[in-house]
């Protein structure tokens, strides 16, 4: 570990600290963000020492991943046993545009309840 540095202001002394690099070019989806603000909103204790840390955009990044790879897989998988099938969009496009809707609205209240928010 480094030796901490100070700095006098006004009389005190004040420690150089700056918090660790972290990735900048990272980018975050949907569920990364809606966790972002959670933890912000709920667990700010958790998301201050996670940044100070430098952990914190990484573990958002792979709760993305996670949650949108759920999303996916649920979302698949309740078309399939609701019957929303390309032949359905082909017959009639705007019933599956309302019940592929309704799917994924149903399955992002999934993923928020049951997995970004535990």
């Amino acid at each position: 570990m480094s030796d901490i540095t100070y700095r006098q202001v006004n009389g005190y002394l004040i420690p150089n600290l700056t918090l660790p690099p972290e990735e900048s070019n990272i980018h975050l989806g949907k569920w990364g963000m809606i966790y972002k603000d959670y933890l912000l909103k709920y667990k700010k204790v958790l998301f201050t020492t996670m940044l100070a840390e430098g952990k914190l955009w990484q573990h958002l990044v792979d709760i993305d991943t996670q949650a949108q790879q759920m999303f996916d897989k649920l979302v698949e998988q309740i078309k399939r046993d609701e019957g929303i099938t390309e032949q359905l969009k082909e017959v009639n496009q705007l019933e599956w545009v309302q019940r592929v809707n309704n799917v994924e609205i149903q399955v992002s209240e999934m993923i928020i309840h049951q997995f970004l928010l535990i």
